[in-house]
């Protein structure tokens, strides 16, 4: 039995992430506020990511689009959720791009499949990434293609390829401005701030967990830089959202039989 801290009631991970297709590359998604106060994350009643069980989250609402061109297709800037416990090799669909996709991302995805077979594997996502300013390690890279392909197949289609695309712009927006010094990294407090902003409490300890894991330095620092950010990112975000299959009645507590979690850890330890 696992149990998170307490946080704030109201939307499952903070305020609702809007449209995350913003014209500057990484500005803040449009109707978000980029200092919008956060409530305390622990002692509240509700559990840390979902409303009391009487009460059902809200809907986001699609955003109001302004300017030229096709509207651009509305996504929330999170990886689906996954269905729950099947095969992580599992085969991936074909896919198309979104209505109203950007045409520089359409271009991008089309010069990383060189052989046109409408997937890209890791190392041309990684090409495709950096082409962009967006240089990942590889095991960050193969986190991002889990979390948005639900499969361990490490192939990724151009609907899959979009979102990641625009969700690391949002990422990236919100890196940049809780790097309040603008040195390329997050301190502890930093990224709990972060994290409060994209709807994850944490305690003081897990905290402290996920900047020794993230610091390149091996926690001397106690600072994360911005693609290890990413990697931290796309594991709480893994791990929890799993947890909430389990956890039912939104209590913060969730039973887990041994293949369940095995089969929930395992993924993010062989990224």
């Amino acid at each position: 039995m696992s149990e998170y801290p307490h946080a704030p009631s109201g939307y499952p991970y903070g305020a609702p992430p809007g449209n995350p297709y913003a014209p500057s590359p990484y500005g803040p998604p449009p109707g978000q506020q980029p200092y919008a106060p956060v409530a305390t994350p622990y002692g509240a009643p509700s559990a840390p990511y979902a409303p009391p069980p009487s009460e059902k989250p809200p809907k986001e609402k699609p955003q109001a689009y302004s300017g030229g061109g096709p509207p651009p297709p509305q996504h929330s800037s999170y990886p689906p959720t996954a269905p729950p416990y099947g095969s992580p090799f599992a085969s991936l669909v074909p896919s198309a791009f979104p209505p109203g996709t950007d045409p520089n991302v359409v271009a991008c995805f089309q010069m990383a499949d060189r052989d046109g077979s409408g997937f890209i594997d890791d190392k041309e996502l990684q090409g495709a990434l950096s082409s962009y300013n967006q240089t990942f390690s590889i095991r960050t890279v193969h986190l991002l293609m889990y979390l948005f392909t639900n499969s361990n197949a490490r192939k990724i289609g151009p609907k899959e390829f979009t979102a990641v695309f625009y969700s690391l712009q949002t990422w990236r927006s919100i890196f940049e401005r809780f790097d309040r010094d603008h040195s390329g990294k997050i301190d502890s407090a930093e990224l709990r701030e972060a994290l409060l902003s994209l709807g994850f409490a944490v305690s003081p300890v897990v905290l402290d967990l996920l900047v020794s894991k993230f610091d390149k330095s091996g926690g001397k620092n106690k600072a994360i830089e911005y693609d290890n950010f990413i990697e931290c990112c796309l594991t709480v975000k893994g791990l929890t959202e799993k947890f909430k299959e389990k956890d039912k009645m939104y209590s913060g507590q969730a039973t887990f039989s041994y293949e369940d979690f095995m089969l929930t850890v395992l993924p993010f330890l062989i990224a």
